[in-house]
């Protein structure tokens, strides 16, 4: 019987963290198994990506429920029903209630293209370049029931260079989920996660508490 952490991932579009986990987990950097993705639209690409890996795959219209926890009732079911121990999102446009993180207390992790808790919501990257910050990034964080708010496990800093659009932006801030969200799923499938009120504390973590990223980068080695 497998060890693996099961994972069930929900998403609303092209699912390009779902195949960053594919990947990791392609090439041993992830311990885990993805056993369920489930998408609230039914020609999102995620669930192309991932019926090409093998993994099953449910759509479950949230038009065809009368309130949000309805919606959130039938996809605990699909998940559980799929053996899920974690859920991922990944892409999900739709903001989670009591009734799913209820079922799956502490187990539902996120990611958000900014240094939360700046810039929640949608369009992070507008509302960096508009608030004119040098640095964002991307958080990985455990869903409470306030938008892109729960406590952070992993954070990546993102320089913002002075000729960046949306787009230019969003791009390096998504390299950076790629990078991050396999390696937060990673820290709890070796059990080294613990939260503590508003804080993750991570066993063994590797923090080098002089290391910082300056933006505009200093000009002088000595100040590096």
């Amino acid at each position: 019987m497998s060890t693996k952490l099961r994972l069930g991932v929900l998403l609303s579009g092209s699912g390009t963290n779902l195949q960053a986990l594919i990947g990791a987990i392609g090439t041993g950097r992830l311990d885990a198994e993805i056993v369920v993705v489930i998408s609230n639209v039914a020609d999102a690409y995620g669930l192309t990506r991932a019926s090409a890996a093998g993994i099953p795959t449910v759509v479950v219209d949230h038009h065809a429920f009368p309130s949000r926890p309805d919606f959130d009732a039938q996809l605990v079911e699909h998940l559980r029903n799929h053996g899920a121990e974690l859920v991922v999102l990944a892409g999900f446009m739709r903001l989670v209630t009591a009734t799913l993180l209820g079922a799956f207390p502490a187990r539902v992790l996120n990611i958000h293209p900014a240094l939360l808790p700046a810039f929640p919501g949608l369009h992070a990257e507008r509302q960096a370049l508009a608030h004119g910050v040098t640095i964002t990034g991307v958080t990985v964080h455990f869903v409470d029931e306030e938008t892109d708010h729960g406590p952070i496990l992993v954070q990546a800093a993102v320089p913002v260079r002075p000729d960046d659009t949306e787009d230019t932006l969003h791009a390096r801030t998504q390299a950076q989920e790629h990078r991050i969200y396999p390696l937060a799923v990673q820290l709890i499938a070796e059990g080294r996660v613990r939260i503590d009120g508003r804080r993750v504390v991570v066993t063994d973590a590797r923090i080098d508490p002089e290391r910082a990223l300056i933006n505009p980068a200093p000009e002088r080695a000595e100040d590096t």
